[in-house]
């Protein structure tokens, strides 16, 4: 590796697009072969180094694909921080975050005047991780309910159930009846996260997405299509909570 040159690469960087300054995080690759420009579902923009590469060059990559990177933005889910007053939706519904003051206890559910809220203890500053593990912790248990029904009338056997953040999927299943869940489909309305369990516990008898998948989709859940319509339409809006 040239050290001169790879010196000089940061970490991060940035771009003023229309007037706002959007940070870019900056990578150096082995395995790359040129410079790339990509856009996560959540978080910054990610601008790929090669491992021999010249931040000049770098930077002249960039700049020729601002007009690119402006138009993913524009596309991009906003992105919505669990923090004091903000509204974050609960299986559908939206709350409103409210600091309790306290410095211990669970996130709650309550309402204020009518308005249903979600009461969090502890320092602001680690507000956003209370609230995601505690919303992690309703995804699990909605999410092991529905796989465990759904296996049932299936007539496979689950081996283990887990919350991850994947960044482009909303579950995952391997052959050995293992099976991962985007935790933000708690976010969504329950007959949502019910078609995701039923679509991954599916593959656990078809590890693919053939008519026959899709038969035993509709045995597990014969109303699978309202909630694949409604992920489709409206399930980048979910990856841009709990950012920031």
């Amino acid at each position: 590796m040239n050290l001169f040159f790879r010196s000089r690469i940061p970490d991060r960087t940035s771009l003023t697009i229309e007037g706002k300054p959007v940070e870019i995080t900056v990578r150096v690759s082995a395995r790359a072969r040129s410079y790339r420009l990509t856009m996560p579902h959540h978080g910054a923009p990610v601008l790929t180094v090669p491992q021999h590469g010249r931040w000049r060059e770098a930077e002249d990559f960039l700049t020729r694909h601002t007009g690119w990177l402006a138009q993913r933005l524009r596309r991009a889910a906003p992105q919505t921080r669990f923090a004091e007053g903000e509204m974050v939706p609960l299986r559908g519904v939206p709350h409103r975050i409210v600091a309790t003051g306290r410095l211990r206890g669970r996130v709650e559910l309550a309402e204020d005047n009518g308005e249903p809220v979600l009461l969090v203890p502890g320092d602001a500053a680690h507000h956003a991780r209370r609230l995601s593990d505690w919303l992690k912790s309703e995804a699990q248990r909605d999410l092991v309910a529905r796989s465990e029904v759904h296996a049932r009338t299936l007539g496979v056997e689950l081996k283990s159930v887990a919350m991850r953040s994947q960044a482009t999927r909303w579950g995952s299943c391997s052959s050995a009846g293992r099976l991962n869940y985007n935790w933000r489909l708690i976010l969504a309305p329950p007959f949502v996260l019910d078609y995701v369990a039923a679509h991954e516990v599916a593959h656990l008898v078809h590890m693919n997405h053939s008519p026959a998948f899709w038969k035993t989709v509709a045995k597990a859940l014969p109303d699978m299509e309202r909630g694949k319509s409604w992920l489709k339409a409206n399930g980048k809006q979910l990856m841009g909570y709990g950012l920031g």
